[in-house]
């Protein structure tokens, strides 16, 4: 595979591992990583790109689907939704920088949408917190 089809290829993982979908970017980032064929910022870059994409997804798709939610084929569980809004008001925006965090981190981002949370300002604290998940996957593979 060529260098771009790996680099695409992460951000796809990345990309779908954000929105409701079930995948596993890190485990991929770690593997291209530890190969030691390929440019660890590059590698950072499309995987945080991919990432915070795929969270603009799920707060787009919150905006829009928020009327489904009570639907059996909705992809969020009402009880996860309700207290992804319940920390959202608590915490308000910087509830986000923990968008990265499995289980929570999807409803939080659907969450911002369906609580209209401006884009900009969803954008830069999502892309913030996706980007310090990927470096911080760095930095433990460089210590082990």
């Amino acid at each position: 595979m060529t260098d771009i089809g790996v680099y695409a290829g992460l951000f796809s993982v990345s990309f779908l591992a954000a929105t409701i979908l079930p995948a596993q970017s890190e485990l991929g980032l770690s593997a291209l990583i530890l190969s030691s064929e390929y440019s660890i910022v590059l590698l950072v870059l499309f995987a945080s790109a991919g990432n915070t994409i795929g969270a603009v997804v799920n707060w787009w798709l919150g905006q829009r689907v928020e009327k489904f939610r009570g639907r059996r084929w909705f992809p969020i569980k009402p009880h996860q939704l309700d207290k992804a809004c319940s920390w959202y008001h608590r915490y308000g925006r910087w509830s986000l920088l923990l968008s990265w965090v499995p289980i929570i981190g999807d409803p939080l981002t659907f969450a911002a949408g369906v609580l209209r949370e401006p884009l900009k300002s969803f954008f830069l604290i999502v892309a913030v917190a996706k980007t310090a998940r990927y470096v911080m996957v760095v930095s433990l593979l460089q210590v082990l």
